[in-house]
């Protein structure tokens, strides 16, 4: 996905919020912030992408900063707030207990912004109202059709906490006899997951756990390493989680079916999928 005008102020207002956990040095977050400019006015035009962009200025952030996690605390805390609204996701899950309703629960994981839980947020009665509501896009029957046909399955992860509810639709795929691989980052970028948050919630009873070989925000495919490589091509099918795989895989040319599994948080991806801001979508590409 390219790059919308509105991208370049949600660069500096997430690099100010990556700054602000990363030091308390007032004056190396003015020195970060002004190498931060400078690659916004390189590099930031019409033909740059997303999550490209993201991923080189968080980078610049953890390398200048010495701080390689600087979103640890909330890594911490992220699935054990989520273990909380498990079982009203499961309830959820089990009135209808169809694929879509799976999905669904997924994509509430998406939807969450676990950093904000309990300030202005009634978190039970979002989770039942996106449960219930139907999809902007909703291309499950082509999903379920690829699953159908598909041997092995790659699953692209996206956050810490959210990957509690991965896993309920991780075991539901299950069903359908297919391998399945979850691909996570190899280090801490954002509140990314990575192979060690997967284990901790044991999501390797379910699927092979592997790295991308890598910290970019989704997927940079030239980036990751030639075991992922290898893993992505002999996929039958691509699950994707979240909007920085979706900036990613837009990128890409593969005749094979991908799936991106997010909510519309912001106005760029919202307009780059045809729908509006705060939809939730089920979308092959």
């Amino acid at each position: 996905m390219k790059v919308y005008y509105e991208c370049a102020s949600c660069f500096l207002r997430q690099a100010r919020e990556a700054l602000d956990l990363a030091t308390s040095d007032e004056s190396l977050k003015m020195d970060v912030t002004t190498d931060i400019t400078k690659v916004l006015c390189s590099k930031f035009h019409d033909k740059a992408v997303n999550n490209v962009i993201g991923t080189e200025i968080h980078r610049l952030i953890k390398n200048r900063t010495n701080n390689n996690d600087p979103y640890q605390n909330e890594r911490e805390i992220c699935n054990d707030i989520a273990m909380k609204y498990l079982p009203v996701i499961k309830e959820a899950v089990k009135t209808e207990d169809d694929l879509e309703s799976y999905i669904k629960a997924s994509i509430i994981g998406n939807l969450l912004d676990f950093g904000a839980l309990g300030v202005d947020m009634d978190t039970e009665a979002l989770i039942n109202k996106t449960m219930h509501n139907g999809l902007a896009v909703n291309h499950v029957d082509k999903l379920e059709s690829a699953l159908k046909n598909a041997k092995n399955v790659l699953y692209l992860a996206d956050n810490v906490g959210e990957i509690i509810f991965d896993k309920i639709l991780i075991k539901k795929l299950k069903d359908y006899d297919v391998n399945i691989t979850v691909a996570l980052k190899e280090k801490p970028i954002l509140n990314d997951a990575c192979v060690e948050d997967a284990l901790k919630i044991g999501l390797g009873e379910f699927a092979d756990l592997k790295s991308i070989g890598t910290d970019s925000i989704g997927i940079i495919y030239p980036e990751t390493s030639e075991e992922f490589k290898e893993i992505f091509n002999n996929a039958d099918m691509i699950i994707a989680k979240g909007l920085g795989n979706y900036e990613g895989l837009t990128e890409l040319e593969s005749d094979k079916p991908i799936f991106c599994l997010l909510n519309a948080k912001c106005n760029p991806v919202a307009k780059d999928i045809g729908v509006n801001m705060g939809d939730n979508v089920i979308l092959m590409l």
